[in-house]
């Protein structure tokens, strides 16, 4: 049975989306899906412990509090308005539940998001229109910045 074109491209779109979630989610080196790509919480390591992929490509910068806030904080917001309009309740109704369930809601997610757009621009080979040259000449100094170092 032939397969047209349309439709190996759906399958590896689907296969991309797969790897970036799985990678993403988990905090696994979107190049060999095996070690962490961080360190700490939110701090990416500057290469990959197992397969040595630099990640000065990944500039994720306000994207995953953008997101957290936008999937999260907008509506347990809207859940705290209701709350309010609909019952009244005194203010420290708000401090047990409205403030700490945007606090974890907004924080927890973070590292899964980073995570998701570090993954993205590795298997899209993202990167700002115009800036090829820029990031290459970046990556080189920075580079030889890592050997002056060592030696």
């Amino acid at each position: 049975m032939e397969t047209d074109a349309p439709d190996s491209q759906e399958t590896d779109r689907h296969d991309k989306a797969r790897w970036i979630f799985r990678c993403g989610v988990k905090g696994l080196c979107p190049r060999c899906g095996e070690a962490s790509m961080f360190r700490k919480w939110l701090k990416l390591h500057d290469q990959c412990p197992a397969c040595g992929l630099d990640y000065s490509f990944a500039a994720p910068d306000d994207g995953p509090a953008f997101f957290s806030l936008c999937i999260v904080a907008f509506p347990l917001t809207f859940f705290a308005v209701w709350l309010q309009v609909a019952y009244e309740p005194p203010f420290w109704v708000h401090l047990l539940t409205s403030f700490p369930l945007l606090a974890i809601g907004c924080v927890w997610p973070l590292q899964y998001i980073k995570g998701w757009l570090v993954a993205s621009q590795y298997v899209n080979k993202a990167q700002e229109a115009g800036t090829g040259s820029l990031w290459a000449q970046l990556n080189a100094k920075a580079a030889l910045d890592r050997k002056n170092e060592h030696d």
